[in-house]
């Protein structure tokens, strides 16, 4: 798309240019002030164009003259006949190509560039003006010298403008590789060598602290969009979620009281999102919180209400060994286990009740919505049941563990 612009202009440049005929007098005077020419432009562009103050100096100041002097001088290649255009216009859209994506790699705009080219092309008609009308060079021949001026740098800008764009998405696009190797790298929990490596190939300012957040890859692009620009995404094959297809994780920068981020405006932005949101970590130690998000996944409800595991550590915690839970469930609730299984339901519901409200009885027959006679008659069966251990606080914590996640007790019948 690009050599198709440069072939454009370069057309349009050649065909003004054979319609222009300036003797050798008049050649050889332009020639003759190119370099003071050169001069006037370039200090033009360091008084109109901010960005270029610093840039025109030293080697590099020395650099650019010498292209823009040059560039100027292939200019009258152009104009001094037909065997020197192609071979002039050509070099010198290469040359304006490679400038633009350089300008691009110094960190310039696009702006920037195109506002230096407006000021040289001003600056430089100007000056090849005076010595044109100096020489006689008729007034006919002056407007399509200025025609022609003007075309020659609007093709020299496009050819800048389509390098200085190839550029940004070349690094764009190795930048994106880069971002996401060292997501990858912390969701795997690499050393803290490799992630300062790839922190410093990627260009990533690291934020104090990274949480994870899980939710559907087709909506993690937008979200990331609304969150802080140094966000981390995985969209496909996330390490650890190889069984959940269609799902994503972002690496949100800097989502804790201390940042002064309000992580409920977070977990408002997700609402709809079937989305689970870690806890903050330092940025290093971001797999940590990827881990719980990912074992929170079986929290995600139905109506698609974004997860706080921030909201969810009792699960978590319950959930972490289930095998020691089943047995401590086993061991704790063995009372229970030749009751008729709604009686044990019962039971042990009321239970769990006693416990969370402290033996409030009126609390927790309002819990229950029963009475709270009703309470006190389960209670002694449960006091029968388990004698003195429901004074024991060693035996209240197990029970309060095994009863936590509400779920009927193993029951014979």
């Amino acid at each position: 798309m690009a050599e198709s612009r440069r072939g454009q202009a370069e057309s349009r440049t050649v065909a003004g240019a054979a319609e222009l005929s300036l003797d050798a007098e008049a050649l050889g005077a332009l020639r003759e002030r190119l370099p003071q020419v050169a001069e006037e432009t370039i200090a033009a562009i360091i008084v109109e164009v901010p960005s270029y103050a610093g840039a025109l100096s030293g080697r590099m100041g020395a650099t650019i003259r010498a292209a823009v002097q040059t560039a100027l001088g292939n200019f009258l290649d152009v104009v001094g006949g037909p065997q020197e255009q192609g071979v002039a216009l050509g070099v010198r859209s290469e040359a304006a190509y490679e400038l633009g994506r350089g300008e691009a790699r110094s960190g310039r705009t696009m702006d920037a560039l195109l506002a230096a080219y407006r000021v040289g092309a001003r600056v430089a008609w100007r000056g090849l003006a005076d010595t044109a009308v100096a020489t006689g060079v008729a007034a006919e021949m002056l407007v399509k010298f200025a025609e022609l001026v003007f075309a020659y740098i609007d093709e020299l800008s496009a050819a800048s403008a389509a390098g200085h764009a190839d550029e940004l998405a070349t690094s764009g696009r190795a930048r994106e590789r880069y971002l996401e190797e060292l997501s990858r790298n912390l969701l795997a929990g690499a050393d803290e060598d490799a992630l300062d490596a790839g922190v410093e190939r990627a260009a990533w300012p690291p934020p104090r602290s990274l949480t994870a957040v899980l939710l559907p890859a087709a909506q993690a692009h937008g979200v990331r969009r609304m969150l802080d620009a140094r966000t981390l995404m995985v969209a496909e094959d996330v390490p650890g979620l190889e069984d959940e297809d269609g799902m994503a994780v972002l690496l949100a920068p800097d989502m804790d009281d201390e940042a002064g981020v309000d992580r409920g405006r977070l977990l408002r932005m997700l609402r709809g999102r079937r989305a689970i949101v870690g806890p903050h970590r330092p940025w290093q130690q971001v797999r940590a919180s990827f881990l719980r998000a990912v074992r929170a996944l079986e929290l995600i409800s139905d109506d698609g209400d974004a997860v706080d595991t921030e909201e969810h550590l009792v699960e978590l915690v319950l959930t972490a060994d289930p095998e020691a839970l089943d047995d401590l469930r086993e061991r704790a609730l063995a009372p229970l286990r030749s009751l008729r299984p709604a009686t044990a339901l019962r039971l042990a519901d009321t239970l769990r009740s006693w416990l969370l409200h402290r033996g409030r009885r009126e609390a927790v027959a309002a819990e229950l919505f029963v009475h709270a006679q009703t309470v006190r008659y389960r209670m002694g069966q449960l006091r029968e049941l388990f004698g003195d251990r429901l004074d024991d606080p060693r035996y209240l914590l197990e029970l309060t563990l095994a009863l936590a996640v509400p779920r009927p007790p193993e029951t014979e019948t």
